[in-house]
């Protein structure tokens, strides 16, 4: 088993990386001086596949164990659902010091670890993803939220778990695109801060999508290596956390555009590509390096492109750009690159230019 800290003073904690974790995570929780109740909060896919053994672990470790199931999707995130669950746990007497156990995807990480920070302001927290996605990504950092309308995560909360389970053996059960899904967010954190890692996911990218645990594993580790310093440099976002919203600009406009019926990852695909070819086109990043990010996309089964909006759309999804969470003084600020590995943040992408990249509109 693998341990990645995230060091955050009194937030501190760590990421367990590795396989057949699941039937372990009573006793870590118990070595932790939790007892009494745990709550697990999933969706019905993932409970029909996992909530069994993680329940097991607990009540061996002495827990009274509470499931909570939500549908599966992005459109059960919301500040009703939360409503709806804070009901069930006053319900079940759950406790100030009970642990939530986020067993799923990134909607149930970002859901259950909302409802984690807001009830009885705050109970503990446990991530146990099962997603290439959420292990990568969103289970690490402590970002939880919901959605609001057609906006991403806007209500939300800085909540750090006291625990992340990565038991990577999870991934086998994945569909095909879910691991693409997660996939971007792994080509995403190579692109802003490791070529090294660029350059070993070009050279394994075929295994990787061929569900080789080995490969799969020593992926999860090199996210949780790239994104531990962030998070601890800046905890809450207010500076160098930025850069990890690179694609997101544009991924996240386009998950609104299209209800959420798009994965986060195809979009931020989409995005990535979208801010690779605005740095090509202010003379930073050598066309070269666009391909390269171009070929490893789409290897990985993800789009480089928009789809086929009709113009409404397109108006809409550049106005949504405007109302992004990094949006300062009325200027977009989009991460861009200089080179792969070369990040940085820049106030001067105008709508126009977008507008070139994404559906070739000329500029004015």
């Amino acid at each position: 088993m693998i341990k990645v800290k995230i060091g955050l003073d009194k937030n501190s904690y760590e990421i367990y990386i590795g396989s057949g974790l699941l039937p372990r995570v009573g006793l870590w929780l118990k070595q932790k001086n939790f007892s009494g109740k745990a709550v697990i909060i999933t969706d019905t896919t993932v409970r029909g596949l996992y909530a069994e053994v993680l329940e097991r672990s607990l009540a061996n470790a002495g827990f009274t164990v509470i499931i909570l199931e939500i549908p599966p999707g992005e459109e059960q995130k919301t500040l009703a659902t939360a409503g709806r669950l804070y009901q069930k746990l006053a319900e079940a007497f759950a406790e100030r010091n009970s642990p939530i156990l986020a067993l799923g995807g990134g909607v149930i990480g970002d859901l259950a670890g909302f409802v984690a920070a807001t009830y009885m302001r705050g109970v503990p927290l446990v991530q146990v993803p099962t997603t290439l996605l959420a292990m990568a990504d969103s289970s690490i950092g402590g970002k939880t939220a919901v959605d609001h309308a057609t906006l991403k995560n806007m209500i939300g909360a800085f909540y750090q778990p006291a625990l992340v389970v990565d038991d990577v053996d999870t991934l086998k059960t994945l569909p095909k695109e879910e691991l693409s899904n997660g996939m971007a967010e792994v080509i995403k954190h190579a692109v802003i801060k490791d070529k090294g890692f660029f350059e070993f996911l070009k050279k394994n990218i075929t295994a990787a999508m061929a569900f080789n645990i080995g490969v799969l594993e020593n992926i999860v580790e090199k996210n949780a290596r790239i994104k531990a310093p962030v998070v601890e440099t800046d905890e809450k976002e207010s500076g160098l956390r930025t850069l990890l919203n690179f694609g997101h600009t544009v991924g996240h406009a386009v998950e609104a555009i299209m209800d959420f019926k798009i994965k986060h990852g195809r979009a931020v695909a989409i995005g990535m590509i979208a801010a690779a070819k605005i740095s090509e086109r202010l003379g930073f990043l050598q066309k070269d390096e666009v391909n390269q990010l171009e070929l490893l996309l789409h290897e990985a089964g993800l789009p480089v492109r928009v789809p086929e909006f009709n113009r409404e759309e397109k108006e809409k999804l550049l106005e949504a750009i405007k109302h992004d969470k990094k949006v300062r003084d009325g200027k977009i600020r989009f991460v861009l690159l200089k080179a792969i590995g070369n990040p940085f943040i820049s106030d001067d992408v105008g709508t126009d230019l977008i507008g070139e990249v994404l559906f070739g509109w000329k500029l004015a």
